[in-house]
């Protein structure tokens, strides 16, 4: 394990290449306590184990709701007229229609191993509240002559798909229909103050896992970041009956006098001893679950974003 970018900086950082090089030296601060050791990575491991279980963290995680994505669902822009998406950035709305503000009764949500939450609903009025309002940043403004109004001509509920820390859900959405728009604005109605807060990593501690596919009972196919001048020299695995923590064993090449400050994502694969299960994976750079056949950005991005505040 050795971490020198985290965050948002290290997700920019994958798509940009860097402008120049700089001499190679390892970073005073930024990684968790080193792992290179088996028997530094069996402590941090158990650290981590015994740091998860029985958590608040981990209750949320496996009974609670936790969305792994914005509440304001994509539409497909490739169908939408261009002044669709200027309007919508600039939040330039109007409300032609009256919303209902009573709540809906509460729903159900079942996943696929059966299990249920039953969870509260927004009002159409305070849904489309959240999902209109103004954009933290805006790069493109509205012309000189203005942006043409998304005028909301009426609401319906809906139903969408959406990946949380349990698996994919089926949940009830609040639909907006726009006139001359091809299709409706979709928001999820489950009410934001009773979802689970995602993990957080503790100050200093960086994520190395990102995400894992199951290749086997029994096999892990990890998705893991690193510098363009480490060397990766195997992955390890800490297992007890309720969580698998995982490391990749990632060192600086001592004879570099260059490198650039770039993240490579790759991948790696672990055998478990016993099949994974029910059991969440846990990275040990920073303690937080890797997620499961989900997309890099998204697992990038949770670690550090609350989608309840979208």
């Amino acid at each position: 394990m050795r971490i020198f970018l985290a965050g948002a900086v290290a997700a920019a950082l994958m798509a940009v290449p860097a402008c120049g090089s700089v001499p190679a030296s390892r970073p005073d601060s930024g990684p968790a306590p080193a792992t290179t050791t088996p028997d530094g990575f069996t402590a941090r491991a158990r650290e981590v184990a015994e740091r998860w279980e029985g958590s608040r963290e981990e209750r949320a995680w496996r009974e609670g709701f936790i969305p792994l994505q914005n509440l304001n669902l994509e539409v497909d822009w490739g169908r939408m007229p261009d002044w669709v998406g200027v309007s919508e950035l600039n939040s330039v709305w109007k409300v032609e229609a009256d919303l209902p503000s009573e709540r809906p009764a509460p729903v159900r949500l079942r996943w696929d191993d059966g299990s249920t939450l039953t969870m509260p609903i927004l009002s159409a009025k305070t849904a489309f509240a959240r999902l209109s309002k103004p954009n933290d940043f805006v790069d493109e403004e509205c012309p000189a002559k203005g942006c043409r109004p998304l005028r909301v001509i009426g609401a319906a509920m809906g139903e969408a798909t959406v990946p949380t820390s349990r698996g994919q859900v089926r949940v009830p959405t609040w639909e907006f229909t726009v006139k001359g728009v091809p299709e409706p604005f979709r928001r999820v109605a489950v009410d934001p103050a009773a979802m689970g807060a995602p993990p957080r990593a503790r100050r200093g501690e960086f994520q190395e896992v990102f995400t894992y596919e199951t290749v086997a009972p029994d096999g892990l196919d990890l998705r893991y970041g690193h510098g363009t001048c480490d060397k990766t020299y195997g992955a390890r695995v800490h297992e007890t009956p309720r969580v698998v923590v995982v490391d990749v064993d990632v060192r600086w090449e001592a004879d570099v006098q260059v490198c650039n400050d770039m993240l490579h994502i790759d991948r790696i694969r672990v055998k478990l001893a016993d099949a994974l299960g029910d059991r969440v994976v846990l990275d040990a750079s920073s303690g937080l679950p890797a997620l499961r056949g989900t997309d890099l950005n998204t697992a990038q991005q949770y670690s550090h974003w609350d989608p309840r505040r979208s």
